[in-house]
């Protein structure tokens, strides 16, 4: 099977599945595993401009130029429709969940029909972490690795049923900041991860869009942990955006924990690692019972 894959969390799942060597296809975006770029063609990229310094843009300046685009109706990636072609591929993998996560389904299915191919294409919406496990299960299917991807949604399970789950009245309260600058609430599986790991998650909503909020409703919600997780970003950007939040707006609050994630990683991208970022989080909530959180994905910075 010839497969091209239009999501990052989409890859990820066709690796992990043992698909990996049948994804001819794939995204500026796909870098886990990091080898993905360097042995599929990359079919779809951002039309989202850069600093004058050829650098990426500040949060800022990236949520303007997301809105002006989605208010023009225009595109935010480009599908390079000759390399589509050239492809040739059995099954497309993407997704109906947010456009500005990755190429929109409708310019998926005009492409393949304005090029004539007939390769199936996958769709996947999950909103919540029960309907990211069942994806896995679904990309399994498509893509003829049902076996290994029941194991590995069902090994996720078990290891988010060793987490808190509940929240206790006295737990901790957490706000995760899905942006910075305009800060958003956090949407979709994110509050639930909160929720898993033990935290009460004071903004946003499980299952729901994440939306704008303000630094006056962020320190109304009384935070006793502050996560800051801006979305497509790493550990190292997220610490640096951290720091910039602790000499502003942050720096007013009284005295939460402030932790930088690896939000690229395991927060934004519907996948397995979101079970990491779980993880995490239960570290940062109760150090105690499950240890500190990696390093690697987790970092305090008040």
């Amino acid at each position: 099977m010839r497969i091209v894959s239009l999501l990052p969390s989409a890859t990820e799942i066709l690796y992990a599945v043992g698909a990996g060597h049948e994804v001819v296809g794939v995204t500026f975006e796909c870098d886990e595993p990091a080898r993905a770029r360097r042995d599929a063609t990359v079919v779809s990229t951002s039309s989202l401009p850069t600093g004058a310094d050829g650098l990426p843009l500040a949060p800022a300046q990236i949520d303007a130029a997301v809105r002006e685009r989605l208010a023009a109706g225009e595109d935010l990636y480009h599908l390079d429709r000759d390399a589509l072609a050239r492809l040739d591929a059995d099954l497309v993998v993407t997704q109906d969940l947010c456009a500005v996560c990755a190429v929109d389904v409708s310019v998926v299915h005009d492409a393949l029909a304005y090029l004539g191919c007939t390769a199936r294409v996958l769709t996947t919406d999950p909103h919540t972490l029960a309907e990211v496990l069942d994806s896995i299960e679904q990309v399994g299917r498509a893509s003829g690795h049902e076996r290994a991807a029941r194991d590995l949604s069902t090994g996720l399970r078990e290891r988010l049923g060793a987490l808190p789950g509940a929240t206790a009245p006295d737990a901790a309260r957490v706000a995760v900041l899905e942006w910075t600058d305009p800060p958003f609430a956090p949407g979709h599986w994110v509050p639930e991860m909160v929720q898993v790991a033990g935290g009460h998650s004071v903004l946003g909503a499980p299952g729901e869009k994440s939306v704008t909020t303000t630094w006056s409703d962020v320190a109304a919600a009384r935070p006793d942990i502050v996560v800051v997780a801006p979305c497509g970003f790493d550990l190292t950007t997220s610490v640096g955006l951290t720091q910039e939040l602790l000499a502003g707006p942050l720096g007013g609050l009284p005295d939460p924990q402030v932790w930088a994630v690896d939000a690229n990683a395991s927060y934004a991208r519907p996948g397995p690692r979101l079970v990491d970022g779980a993880e995490a989080l239960a570290a940062i909530l109760d150090p105690a019972r499950f240890g500190a959180p990696d390093p690697a994905l987790a970092r305090r910075c008040r």
